[in-house]
């Protein structure tokens, strides 16, 4: 039995590590809220067993959440995925020499499918540290100085 829930949360982690000079991205979802998203457009069974879980959930992440930095798209390296507890947790990284100040945020992670989704996003590098709300009818934001 399934049990539905009302409302529908993801929250994103976006720090920048000076060390490895990389921008690191985790997410983390609800597990069968995301796997309902993928089978809808997919139209297709989709679960944990599924032969090409980690690969739809990829080329689902790289559809709708995305980073620009001065007009360019920065090209997101999957990391990998793991579930737990329910949770999908997904790694992302990106070389990146930069601060965030600049940085656009496009974020439209599973509002096709619950209108209701809310997705925070944390971000933080040695000097700026704050938070977004994205819904179904605000995806976009710029990490700006305080």
């Amino acid at each position: 039995m399934t049990s539905a829930h009302k409302y529908f949360f993801g929250l994103t982690e976006i720090s920048v590590n000076p060390k490895n000079q990389t921008i690191e991205i985790i997410h983390q979802f609800t597990a069968h809220d995301l796997e309902n998203a993928i089978a809808e457009q997919k139209q297709e069974h989709f679960s944990p067993e599924h032969p090409k879980y980690d690969l739809y959930i990829k080329e689902y992440f790289d559809n709708h959440f995305q980073l620009d930095f001065h007009q360019k798209k920065i090209e997101l390296n999957w990391v990998g995925l793991e579930l737990m507890k329910g949770k999908v947790i997904i790694y992302q990284e990106a070389q990146f020499k930069n601060k965030l100040a600049g940085l656009v945020v496009k974020n439209d992670l599973l509002v096709d499918t619950y209108t209701k989704q809310v997705n925070i996003v944390n971000y933080q590098d040695s000097g700026l540290k704050g938070s977004f709300t994205f819904t179904e009818s605000n995806n976009v934001a710029i990490i700006e100085k305080h």
